[in-house]
Parts: C-alpha cells; sequence; structure tokens
C-alpha cells in the first residue's frame, strides 16, 4: 500500500532487543494503550520478543482447551492476552503491537476496517523482505478454529503467504481505546503449539501438529533463509511508516508506564491446573 492515504503523523517507536516474560509483555501493551489514550505519550509501535517461551490465551479462552500442566513442565509460561482469538505458542519470533486514539484515521471505522488499515504496514514491510504477503480476504461465512489453536485459520485481513498463515493478529477497543497485537514467526517448527493443548488422545494431538504445519509458515520458510529479529523489525517499521504515513521517533517506556506494567503483570499469569 502506497503513502499519501493520511495526513502525516508522528508515532514513537520501541524495539525491544532484549525478550521478556509472557506477562510483562502483555502487561507493557496494556501499559501502552492506557497511556496512548491519556494522551500522555504518542501513539507507539512497539517490537518485542518472548522469553521463556510462552503460550497466551485469548481474553475469554476456556482454559480447559490448554494443559497448564504440561506448560509448567516444560518451562513455558502462560499468560492471557488483553485481545480476543486462540492460543498462540510464542518463540523465535516477532511480536508487534499498535496502541493509537480511536480519533485516529488509521484505526477509524468499525473495527475491522481498521484492522485491515493498520496491518496494511505490515503487508508493506514483508513486501519489501520479498515475501508475496497478502491480507487473507473476509469470508462470508466468518472463520471458524477446530481447535484452540490460533495459526489453525487465517482470520479476515491476517497476512498470509501462498495460501498459509504468516501473521496471527487480534485488535481490542477497551473503553474506546484501541490495541492491535500480533505475531510472525520467525523459524521454527509451526506445529510446537499442539503440545500444550488438551486433548482426549495424542492421535489428536498429532493430527493437529500435522493441519498446522500445512497451514501455517513462518518467514524463514517463506523466505528460503532465515531474518533476524532486528532485520525483521526494521523491514516492518519501514513498512508502516510507508503504509500509514508515518514519521517513527524511537523511545522507551516512560516511568508511568513502566509502573503500570509492574503493577499489572501478575494479574495475566494464568496458573490454574486443568479440569
Amino acid at each position: 500500500m502506497a503513502g499519501g492515504t493520511y495526513p502525516r503523523a508522528r508515532w514513537r517507536l520501541i524495539v525491544e532487543e532484549a525478550p521478556h516474560p509472557g506477562a510483562w509483555n502483555m502487561a507493557v501493551d496494556e501499559a501502552l494503550v492506557a497511556a496512548v489514550a491519556n494522551r500522555a505519550v504518542p501513539p507507539t509501535l512497539r517490537f518485542y520478543q518472548w522469553q521463556p517461551a510462552c503460550l497466551s490465551l485469548g481474553k475469554r479462552q476456556p482454559l480447559d482447551g490448554v494443559d497448564p500442566a504440561r506448560c509448567r513442565s516444560d518451562g513455558v509460561d502462560l499468560v492471557r492476552r488483553p485481545t480476543g482469538g486462540w492460543a498462540i505458542l510464542h518463540t523465535d519470533e516477532l511480536t508487534y503491537s499498535i496502541a493509537v486514539p480511536p480519533d485516529d484515521p488509521r484505526a477509524s471505522g468499525p473495527m475491522l476496517d481498521a484492522y485491515r488499515q493498520l496491518s496494511a504496514g505490515l503487508v508493506a514491510g514483508l513486501r519489501a523482505l520479498g515475501v508475496a504477503a497478502e491480507m487473507n480476504p473476509v469470508s462470508p461465512l466468518g472463520t471458524h478454529n477446530a481447535s484452540a489453536a490460533c495459526f489453525e485459520v487465517p482470520s479476515a485481513y491476517e497476512i498470509t503467504v501462498a495460501g498459509q498463515k504468516l501473521v496471527g493478529s487480534a485488535q481490542a477497543r477497551p473503553a474506546g481505546r484501541v490495541l492491535q497485537h500480533g505475531s510472525l514467526p520467525l523459524h521454527g517448527d509451526m506445529g510446537r503449539v499442539a503440545s500444550y493443548l488438551w486433548f482426549e488422545g495424542e492421535d489428536e494431538r498429532e493430527h493437529l501438529r500435522t493441519h498446522l504445519r500445512a497451514r501455517a509458515t513462518t518467514l524463514a520458510a517463506a523466505l528460503g533463509h532465515p531474518v533476524s529479529f532486528a532485520a525483521a523489525a526494521a523491514a516492518l517499521s519501514a513498512g508502516f511508516a510507508t503504509a500509514l504515513d508515518l514519521d517513527l521517533v524511537p523511545g522507551a517506556l516512560t516511568p508511568d508506564e513502566q509502573a503500570v506494567a509492574t503493577a499489572r503483570s501478575a494479574d495475566l499469569q494464568v496458573t490454574s491446573d486443568h479440569g
């Protein structure tokens, strides 16, 4: 998508080279949305990583579809996102988030329109890397996951390449605030998430693993060579700047944002056992 669609704007750009635990990452996204809504900081584009690996659940996803005990035994964090959708295993990836006021023209209109408008930056950045990225079209029948895994099927306007899902995203508008975030797998096995979901039998687990490997892909697989977090963040930053008519100004969390994230992070950790 070419620029020139929106009035020129300045956004803050936060690129976090050091990975963080899942609860902290989600708490920071919530802190950013609150600070942006209060006009304490500019609209913000953030890129970040996870350590240890983390299974994040959608805001209303039932816990009975996942296996917390297996997560604990493998040292995988388990958190709940402020957005909807299904389980994502965050590892070997770049995650982006966008916090923007609802009156920004890039987030205007119904949620699906805002989702399409903001996701144009992902397409532009991925195409700059050489990926033939496309937005998944809106299906008149909608989409439905047979399992609790996010990457099983692409939703409307999520990013695909050659029919396989490459970027899984979600958006929320708590109290009129706008948060969109999503996961770009850089490399690795797209079937790994099945290890942390709940199944009656191992044959069902293996079926989902095989299905996910066929339906979803990574940036390295799409390009035929690895791409570092830093290189992917740089390309996506340029894509967002071009597609959304932005001047991105490097920045960092404010002390207030850090304090809000610290207070919130403990509430986002999921610790209950299955059943």
